[in-house]
């Protein structure tokens, strides 16, 4: 079987770039729920955009940062989500965990191979570079890591690349990190907060084309 590779549209606030995410079969839909970010939806919003979503579509996740379990459940309470992406320490990520039962992503700000994460008690790590000193918010900055850093460590969880990602690089981002998936948000806008959906379809396309050509990709097995 051919390698393959997971990947995640992110920020989804309109119809349109939903509609290309799941058109192009995208592995998992992302929705914002932190107000500092142009991606930001409320929950009403987020289930108005997540019943779109097909019986056998892309999975659902929500990005949180530094939530409260009162934020968590204004979100379940109006609409339904596969995941959670959590902008948390260890020990609230896994509270979280607990408390909600859904699968949790930690996402994790890494400069170097050092940074990475030998131990994880999540479902999934989101590795992406660590936000500038000036930035508000602490992903979505559209800043790539080192790509070659990945190569040659042992995840102790699934795992996917995101951070400055678009069409023209990810096969790039790929073929040096050996990602299992990637994740984009800002690559495939054309104003912040809007999708572009030729761009989603040509970053998915282009994704999955390298992914089949590169004997170091394979395939991403979530929680």
């Amino acid at each position: 079987m051919s390698p393959t590779i997971g990947v995640k549209i992110c920020g989804l606030t309109e119809p349109a770039g939903l509609d290309a995410a799941i058109a192009h079969g995208a592995d998992w839909v992302g929705f914002v729920f932190f107000p500092r970010s142009p991606r930001h939806v409320t929950p009403a919003q987020a289930a108005g955009l997540i019943a779109r979503v097909p019986t056998g579509g892309p999975r659902r996740i929500g990005l949180f940062v530094t939530p409260t379990d009162a934020a968590i459940e204004a979100v379940l309470d109006t609409t339904t989500l596969d995941g959670l992406q959590i902008y948390a320490g260890d020990e609230r990520a896994m509270a979280i965990r607990l408390r909600f039962g859904l699968p949790v992503w930690q996402a994790r700000g890494v400069a170097a191979a050092a940074d990475l994460p030998a131990a994880s008690r999540m479902d999934g790590l989101v590795i992406e570079s660590r936000p500038p000193a000036s930035a508000d918010r602490p992903g979505g900055n559209g800043r790539a890591i080192d790509w070659t850093i990945t190569r040659g460590w042992s995840a102790p969880a699934p795992w996917i690349l995101a951070g400055g990602l678009t069409p023209d690089n990810v096969a790039e981002a790929v073929a040096r990190s050996a990602a299992p998936a990637v994740d984009v948000s800002s690559g495939v806008e054309s104003a912040p907060g809007r999708k572009d959906p030729d761009l989603i379809a040509r970053f998915i396309r282009t994704a999955r084309q390298t992914a089949a050509q590169s004997p170091a990709a394979s395939p991403y097995q979530p929680g």
